[in-house]
C-alpha cells in the first residue's frame, strides 16, 4: 500500500450541534500516520544498497570500458568452449583500434547511449569476418545502457535489430549451429528489454513521488484556507466587541464619564487582540472568501462537550487537565481544540472496541501541552454507525464533508506550526496511538 498521509484520517469531530454519524469504513487500522507533512513519506524509509556504478557512476563506466576493452583483446574462446589468452602482438592494428573506440564509447552510455551503441556497432561491423570480431559484449552493454538511459524506444528496437543482424552475419564465417546465433540474438533482445523496464519502473517512481508531493501541498493550501477561514471568524467577532464597546461609551460618554473610560479600556483591549490575532493571519492562503460559519469557534471550553459527544458514539473517553490557564489567545484556544478533535476522530474509527482513549492537557515552559492516547486494543474497526460525525447542517461540517478522506496528521501539524509549536504522532510501543502537541501561548507563528 502506497504510504500516504492523508489517507487514515477522517475529519475533524465539531462540537456544538446534534451528532451525526455518517459511514466511512476503511476496513485498516490506522495506517501510515506519521507521514512527514509537505513531502513524499519516504524520508524515513532505510536506504536500499547502491552498488559502484549508482555510487561512482564515472568512475564505475571508466572501470567497465577498461575490463571490456581488456577482455576483447587477450581473452578469446579456446578448443571445448574454452577461454584462453592471447598475446596482444597477435591482434592487428585495425582491430585494436575498433575495440578501443568501442570500449572508450562505454563512458558516456548514460550521457548519449544511443551514440554510443551506434559506435560499438559500426565498430563491430568493421571487425566482421577478419577473425577478431570480438566486440559482442561492448554491443550487449550498449543494448542495456539504450534501454535503461534513452527515452526513445524506437531507436533501441531499431539497435537491437542492427545487432542481431550483425551476430547472424558474424556466424556465417563460423561453423557454429544456428541455435548460437538463435541464442545470441535472444541475449541481444534482452540486455535491451531489462534495461527498458528498469527505465519505466524508475520513471513511475518518480512520477509517484511527484503526485505524492503535489497532494501533499494540496492538503497544505487547504488546510491553511481553512485556519484562515476559522482565523477570520475569531478576528471579525474581536471588532464586533470594539464596535459595540465604542458605541457604548460614546452613549454614555456625557452622563458617566467613569463608564465611558472603562468601555474605551475594553476596546483598546480588544483591539489588541484583534491585531495580534490578524499578525498570525497575514501569511495563511485563503483564495476563498465563504459567507459561511460565521458562528463563534469552539475552544477548549468546549472539551467536555465534545468528549460525551464522543462517548455517546461508543469511545471509551477520559479527560484530565492540569493548570490550563483559563485566559488563552484565540488561534491557541481554537487550535488545541481541533487537534483534540481530530485525534479523538481517529481513535473513533481506527482504535477498535474497547479500546480506552486518555485526553491530556497540561502546561510547559511558554506553552500548553495537549496529548491524545489511546491503547487501541480493538481488533476490528468500529462500525459504520461509529464514523466521524458533524453538526448536522453546521457550515463547518458541510465543509468538511467536501474534504478528501481526511487530512489528519497533516492538518494537526500545520496547526501547530502556524502557532511556532509542534506535534508528534506516532504509534505506542505496546499498541495503539499517541499523539503530542506543545502549543507556545506567545510565540510567533512557524
Amino acid at each position: 500500500m502506497t504510504a500516504r498521509p492523508d489517507l487514515a484520517y477522517g475529519g475533524p469531530v465539531p462540537a456544538g450541534q446534534p451528532q451525526r454519524a455518517t459511514a466511512r469504513l476503511t476496513g485498516e487500522r490506522w495506517v501510515n500516520r506519521t507521514a512527514p507533512p509537505s513531502r513524499p513519506p519516504l524520508g524515513n524509509a532505510p536506504r536500499g544498497f547502491r552498488g559502484p556504478f549508482a555510487r561512482w557512476p564515472r568512475a564505475a563506466d571508466a572501470a567497465l570500458a577498461t575490463a571490456v576493452f581488456l577482455a576483447a583483446v587477450f581473452v578469446v574462446d579456446g578448443p571445448g568452449d574454452a577461454l584462453v589468452t592471447r598475446p596482444i602482438g597477435d591482434v592487428p592494428i585495425t582491430a585494436l583500434l575498433a575495440y578501443a573506440v568501442a570500449s572508450a564509447a562505454l563512458c558516456w552510455r548514460r550521457r548519449a547511449p544511443l551514440a554510443v551503441l551506434g559506435v560499438a556497432l559500426v565498430a563491430w561491423a568493421v571487425t566482421l569476418g577478419s577473425g577478431y570480431s570480438d566486440l559482442g559484449g561492448v554491443a550487449i552493454i550498449a543494448l542495456y545502457s539504450v534501454g535503461r538511459y534513452a527515452t526513445e524506444d524506437r531507436w533501441g528496437q531499431v539497435g537491437v535489430a542492427a545487432a542481431i543482424a550483425e551476430v547472424s552475419v558474424d556466424l556465417l564465417n563460423d561453423p557454429a549451429p544456428w541455435g548460437e546465433a538463435v541464442f545470441g540474438g535472444v541475449v541481444m533482445f534482452v540486455a535491451w528489454y531489462v534495461g527498458r523496464r528498469l527505465r519505466l519502473r524508475q520513471e513511475r517512481t518518480a512520477q509517484l513521488l511527484r503526485e505524492q508531493a503535489a497532494e501533499a501541498r494540496r492538503i497544505v493550501i487547504e488546510e491553511r484556507t481553512r485556519i484562515a477561514r476559522e482565523l477570520h471568524d475569531v478576528v471579525a467577532h474581536r471588532v464586533s466587541l470594539m464596535t459595540v464597546q465604542a458605541a457604548a461609551a460614546r452613549a454614555v460618554a456625557a452622563e458617566d464619564p467613569q463608564g465611558a473610560l472603562q468601555a474605551m479600556g475594553a476596546v483598546e483591549e480588544a483591539g489588541r487582540q484583534a491585531l495580534d490575532e490578524l499578525r498570525h493571519l497575514l501569511g495563511v492562503l485563503r483564495p476563498e472568501a465563504g459567507l459561511d460559519g460565521l458562528g463563534p469557534q469552539p475552544g477548549l471550553v468546549d472539551l467536555p462537550r465534545l468528549v460525551g459527544q464522543v462517548r455517546g458514539a461508543g469511545l471509551d473517553v477520559s479527560l484530565a487537565t492540569d493548570g490550563v490557564p483559563a485566559e488563552l489567545p484565540a488561534r491557541v484556544d481554537l487550535f488545541a481544540y481541533r487537534i483534540v478533535q481530530e485525534a479523538l476522530t481517529n481513535a473513533l474509527k481506527h482504535a477498535g472496541p474497547g479500546a480506552h482513549t486518555e485526553v491530556r492537557l497540561g502546561t510547559d515552559r511558554g506553552g500548553i501541552v495537549v496529548e491524545v492516547l489511546d491503547d487501541g486494543n480493538g481488533s476490528e474497526p468500529p462500525s459504520a454507525t461509529a464514523g466521524p460525525f458533524r453538526p448536522a447542517g453546521s457550515p463547518v461540517g458541510d465543509r468538511q464533508d467536501r474534504r478528501s478522506a481526511g487530512h489528519g496528521i497533516v492538518g494537526m501539524r500545520e496547526r501547530a506550526l502556524l502557532l511556532g509549536g509542534t506535534l508528534d504522532a506516532r504509534p505506542r510501543p505496546g499498541g495503539g496511538f499517541r499523539v503530542v502537541a506543545h502549543l507556545p501561548t506567545g510565540g510567533e507563528p512557524g
